[in-house]
C-alpha cells in the first residue's frame, strides 16, 4: 500500500512540473508572439501571456495531475485563479523581500529560485487542498 501512495505523489509531483514547465512555454510563447505581431507592448502582452498560461496549467492539472474536483468548473476555475493569483504575489513578495534584505549578497537569480521553490509548494498544496479536493 505504502508503495502505491507513494508512486502516486511521485507521478502527481512530476505531472505538477510538467503542467508548471509546459506553463512557462505557453507564458513565453504568447507573450513573444503578441509582442511581434501585435502592437501591445510587454506590459499588456504579459498580461495575456499570463492568463493563457494560467489557463494552460489549469487543464493539465485538472486532467492529468489531480484530476477533476466535485464543483462546477467554473467554481473550480476562480478558485484555481485565486491561488495562481496569491501565488503570482507570494512569488514577487519573496523576491522582492531577499533583493531588498540582502542587496549585493542575493543575486536575481538566487532570489528567484528561492522564490520558485517556496511558491512551487504553496501553489500545490492550495490546489491539491483547495481547488481539487473531494468533499
Amino acid at each position: 500500500m505504502r508503495d502505491i501512495v507513494s508512486k502516486n505523489l511521485l507521478f502527481r509531483l512530476g505531472s505538477f512540473a510538467v503542467a508548471g514547465g509546459t506553463g512557462f512555454i505557453v507564458d513565453a510563447t504568447v507573450l513573444t508572439v503578441l509582442m511581434h505581431f501585435t502592437p501591445l507592448g510587454p506590459f499588456t502582452a504579459r498580461i495575456f501571456a499570463i492568463a493563457a498560461a494560467m489557463f494552460t496549467t489549469w487543464m493539465i492539472n485538472r486532467t492529468v495531475t489531480f484530476g477533476k474536483s466535485d464543483r462546477h468548473v467554473v467554481q473550480e476555475g476562480a478558485r484555481y485563479g485565486f491561488v495562481a493569483i496569491l501565488g503570482a504575489a507570494l512569488n514577487y513578495a519573496i523576491y522582492s523581500g531577499l533583493l531588498l534584505a540582502a542587496p549585493g549578497t542575493i543575486t536575481p537569480l538566487i532570489a528567484l529560485v528561492i522564490a520558485v521553490a517556496a511558491v512551487t509548494v504553496f501553489s500545490y498544496l492550495g490546489y491539491s487542498r483547495f481547488v481539487f479536493n473531494r468533499s
